[in-house]
């Protein structure tokens, strides 16, 4: 596992790149917008032009990318990922897909001999930097062990959750959680700041609560500050939340709360909140317009 290729360098995938070299791993990176491998190049990776040439002889592939539709094009594509990788490489998908979308790249990768892992992250940028991700992974047991040096320079806990799809299934309802949880953060400090409160006062009494998490700790200061610099942008959340009440229908579940929270979130999309952090959620409750 020394040579790997690495498929999606945004703000989650190029500190993660970047660990895997730091780890002494000799890295190939492919990137739609070019400009984004220079950092990683500069660390000593070689920069591809197309996605076969980055996968072709490699140990291993590591991809992170938007969507499905992103995936598939990535995956599935004439050029793609399963199409151009040699049999036996090992590819972990990191990228938060829907479960069907999952079970359709595993199956093609098995039909070429490539050993195919789902396995999305918990966390977000400063924990990618920091290699504190945590990976949730569907797929074989052989493979998850043998991916387990390259979990081991990205993150700090990788969990098999069951066969393919597994752990896209868990992504979508951490993302659900975490979604519901910063759409009650936004409302209630705008609540609090409404109603008097100093804010900081406010961040201080709900780290001591019931309530206390990373993600109170994190995002009220965000708010505070007025700093919607995404750590996690509002619009990928929104996605998130759509595929998980696809799945939600799927195994015929009723989710009021997720479906009272996405519409909320696709408001704040539809408002033009979709690139800030999630934590302008804040913005769609209380009316105040972004800082230019």
């Amino acid at each position: 596992m020394k040579v790997g290729a690495f498929i999606g360098l945004g703000a989650m995938g190029a500190p993660m790149a970047g660990n895997l070299i730091k780890a002494g791993m000799t890295l190939r990176v492919w990137n739609r917008s070019t400009a984004r491998c220079a950092s990683l190049v500069s660390q000593g990776a070689h920069a591809c032009a197309t996605i076969a040439e980055a996968v072709r002889g490699a140990d291993f592939v590591v991809s992170i990318v938007a969507d499905d539709l992103a995936t598939a094009d990535v995956m599935l594509s004439a050029e793609g990922v399963v199409a151009c990788a040699t049999a036996g490489t090992l590819v972990i998908d990191c990228s938060t897909n829907t479960p069907g979308m999952v079970r359709r790249v595993a199956q093609a990768a098995q039909a070429r001999g490539v050993h195919y892992l789902d396995a999305p992250v918990s966390g977000s940028v400063a924990q990618s930097i920091g290699r504190e991700l945590v990976f949730m992974v569907g797929g074989d047991a052989q493979a998850f062990a043998q991916a387990q040096p390259v979990f081991a320079a990205m993150g700090r806990m990788s969990r098999l959750m069951g066969d393919s799809g597994c752990g896209a299934t868990i992504k979508l309802i951490n993302n659900m959680l975490s979604g519901t949880l910063n759409a009650a953060i936004g409302e209630a400090m705008a609540v609090a700041e409404a109603s008097g409160l100093k804010s900081e006062d406010v961040r201080d009494i709900l780290a001591e609560g019931a309530a206390a998490s990373r993600l109170t700790r994190t995002k009220i200061p965000k708010i505070i500050a007025r700093d919607f610099t995404p750590q996690f942008q509002l619009g990928l959340m929104e996605k998130d939340l759509r595929y998980f009440l696809a799945l939600a229908q799927e195994v015929d579940r009723p989710v009021p709360i997720a479906s009272v929270v996405r519409s909320q979130f696709q408001a704040a999309r539809r408002a033009s909140l979709g690139q800030l952090d999630v934590s302008a959620m804040f913005l769609h409750t209380s009316g105040e317009k972004p800082k230019a």
